[in-house]
């Protein structure tokens, strides 16, 4: 404001108008309060004594203490201090209904594992790649490709496979749309064929199927 009344050589009350903003605030003069250092300092104290708390718990143990003080100046002082907490990271949702991890089968369609792999065309069109196994055998019981892959035709191939090869007690995969969705889990549960689902962002728990994409 100062360069803006300078520069037109106009008056403080003219450069506001232009602007828009009132003179009082361009007038305002910060005073600190006697007592704002010492505050300053015991809030630096609890902040280090009480690690994982944040300004508004910090409010109330200097209410305790018999500070009368609001939130709001806590929150400018905790700013101004760079007493933040670090943000949380966020957890993972799981999406899938919870099953009993089973970690090895013991027989031939015990356990199978279902998962997507993608591939290019020639002219760089997406593939995707439907992988069925059984994880006692190690034996790749399907594998469907198309551009497209819904929740139907996944239903549609266990369908052909359960015919051909028994149903399995459990078939465990990720926590993919196609899998948890409510088309191919209801169809399951009427086959009497139990659903398991990795924890969302660990693929080691699906070890058989990982390691068979990979390949």
């Amino acid at each position: 404001m100062k360069y803006l009344v300078k520069q037109s050589r106009s008056s403080q009350r003219r450069a506001c108008a232009v602007v828009r903003i009132p003179r009082s605030l361009v007038r305002y003069i910060v005073r600190r309060r006697k007592d704002e250092a010492k505050l300053v300092r015991e809030i630096h104290a609890l902040a280090i004594r009480n690690g994982r708390y944040g300004y508004r718990r910090i409010t109330v143990l200097l209410r305790r203490e018999g500070w009368k003080v609001n939130r709001k100046r806590v929150h400018r002082i905790w700013k101004a201090e760079g007493l933040s907490l670090p943000l949380r990271r966020p957890r993972r949702r799981r999406i899938g209904p919870v099953g009993e991890i089973v970690n090895k089968a013991e027989y031939p369609n015990h356990v199978w594992s279902y998962d997507f792999l993608e591939d290019r065309t020639e002219h760089g069109g997406k593939l995707r790649i439907l992988v069925i196994i059984d994880e006692y055998t190690r034996e790749c019981l399907a594998i469907r490709i198309a551009l497209s892959i819904p929740a139907s035709v996944v239903v549609e191939v266990l369908e052909w496979l359960f015919l051909t090869r028994g149903v399995p007690k459990y078939i465990r995969s990720d926590n993919g749309p196609e899998f948890v969705a409510r088309a191919v889990c209801q169809w399951l549960g009427s086959c009497n064929c139990q659903t398991l689902f990795i924890n969302p962002g660990s693929p080691w728990e699906n070890g058989y199927i990982e390691s068979s994409s990979t390949s």
